[in-house]
């Protein structure tokens, strides 16, 4: 039996479904549109601030490269460098393994409740319901990740989870969820922090047992880099006894000096930031300061299969900005959710099916197709993924694992046809009856296997006379 890969959510319908029901959702439209559009022109402005940024993300995308060619040898050192500073290393080929090695290393402190900073990769592996299976409570202490947790929602945004939430929402989940909210809350931005902060602090101070995932690690020095925004990291970071960490074996740079390039495009390219507030760095353990055990857990989970996809394997570069997001015209008109997994967007849609690794798995196979490919996303990518050449590869690849369907043979009528101009000629003839079928100019409904494409796109009416026969009754 194979076991499914938590990065896509149990039930999730193919994005064309999800798509269709939320663009019914008026709110949730809106209160994308405010803070997609809000956080791209702040963006443009902290990058046009900087006259090398088109050479600091080619020295991005020349570093992550450098390192997926030789991601063994960077691990290797990674280990050893981690070991020697008195961490523990552990190795994990999927999620299943991940969660297990987490659980079992939070037993053994004896510890029921743990506080986690926000992480892609514990999303991605379905960390937080392992725990919960195995009788351990996992709080998240980013704020947005809270609202999340709180709400029994879904993350909808990389950087902003909750970005598909108002004030009045937050407000009353708030009141609903929250054991010692105070009363008289109302909705305003600075009374909701407040609650949401003394709420955090107490778990602070209470827990033994963080849960953290990586931005960054240094191979040569075994060194641990998480940036945020809000300081609930560094609490998680330094208070607890035990500290355990689960990142993605891409996410190593080679040297310190690697990372002042990533300093300086994340925080621009994520919250249009000249720097990030907190900047939190870790490395083994240090008697007397700190978490006295430190356990780092590196994740696989698809990552080498896609390695191996000499295309695909860009989407490795990623740094989580979630630039691309907010550029986005599929996205900020569908939200987060209709993408089905924790990875949302066109970062998303080009990650998520590659450590699927199932081209038969029609939720994530849907995935590559839920972009205009407008080129939007490549350009403001820090490190340069080419986004829509990989998405173009994978819908090949998901086209050509469908077999034969009445699209595929549709399009390969249609190649036969345009392969011929005597062919070609005769198929402009016959399209001339379709007139029958418009009014106004448009055909919005075609009979029979045509009833899909016009399900949500209309047809112009052929023309009278095609261009060849004009030209060859009054040129010729």
């Amino acid at each position: 039996m194979v076991t499914r890969n938590p990065v896509t959510w149990l039930g999730s319908p193919k994005f064309p479904d999800a798509a269709r029901t939320a663009l019914a959702n008026t709110q949730l439209r809106s209160n994308l549109r405010k803070a997609t559009g809000t956080i791209r022109g702040r963006r443009a402005s902290a990058v046009a601030e900087m006259t090398d940024w088109e050479e600091l993300r080619l020295a991005g995308e020349a570093l992550k490269d450098e390192v997926l060619t030789n991601l063994d040898v960077y691990l290797e050192r990674l280990e050893k460098s981690v070991t020697e500073r008195g961490g523990v290393v552990h190795w994990a080929r999927d999620a299943a393994e991940a969660n297990e090695i987490v659980l079992r290393l939070v037993r053994e402190t004896g510890a029921d409740e743990v506080v986690k900073v926000k992480s892609m990769a514990t999303a991605e592996i379905g960390l937080n319901e392992a725990l919960e299976a195995g009788g351990v409570t996992a709080i998240e202490t980013d704020l947005a990740e809270l609202i999340v947790q709180l709400g029994h929602d879904r993350p909808s945004h990389i950087l902003v989870p909750a970005i598909h939430r108002n004030r009045s929402e937050i407000r009353e989940i708030f009141q609903r969820e929250m054991p010692d909210v105070p009363e008289g809350l109302t909705d305003e931005p600075r009374v909701l922090a407040e609650a949401a902060r003394a709420h955090l602090r107490r778990k602070f101070l209470s827990a033994r047992v963080a849960i953290s995932g990586a931005n960054f690690a240094v191979a040569d020095t075994g060194s641990i880099v998480v940036l945020e925004s809000e300081g609930n990291g560094r609490m998680c970071l330094t208070l607890p006894e035990t500290l355990i960490t689960v990142m993605g074996i891409e996410k190593l740079v080679p040297t310190w000096a690697d990372l002042e390039v990533f300093l300086q495009l994340l925080p621009r390219s994520s919250t249009a930031e000249r720097m990030n507030p907190y900047t939190s760095v870790w490395t083994g353990v240090t008697p007397g300061d700190g978490p006295q055990a430190f356990h780092l857990v590196l994740l696989d989970n698809g990552r080498t299969s896609t390695l191996a996809d000499t295309v695909g394997r860009q989407a490795l570069r990623c740094i989580r900005c979630s630039a691309c997001l907010n550029v986005c015209p599929v996205y900020e008109r569908t939200g987060g959710e209709s993408y089905g997994s924790v990875y949302p967007g066109p970062i998303g849609a080009i990650l998520t099916p590659q450590l699927v690794n199932d081209p038969h798995d029609q939720q994530a196979a849907s995935l590559p197709f839920a972009s205009s490919l407008c080129g939007a996303c490549y350009e403001v990518c820090p490190v340069r993924i080419n986004i829509p050449e990989v998405l173009t590869h994978l819908r090949a690849t998901s086209v050509s694992a469908r077999g034969r369907t009445p699209e595929s043979i549709a399009m390969a009528a249609a190649a036969w046809v345009f392969s011929s101009p005597s062919r070609y000629e005769r198929a402009q003839r016959l399209a001339s009856f379709a007139r029958l079928l418009g009014r106004n100019g448009r055909i919005t409904r075609l009979p029979g296997p045509g009833a899909a494409w016009t399900s949500s796109r209309d047809l112009p009416v052929p023309p009278k006379q095609s261009f060849r026969a004009w030209w060859k009754e009054n040129r010729g």
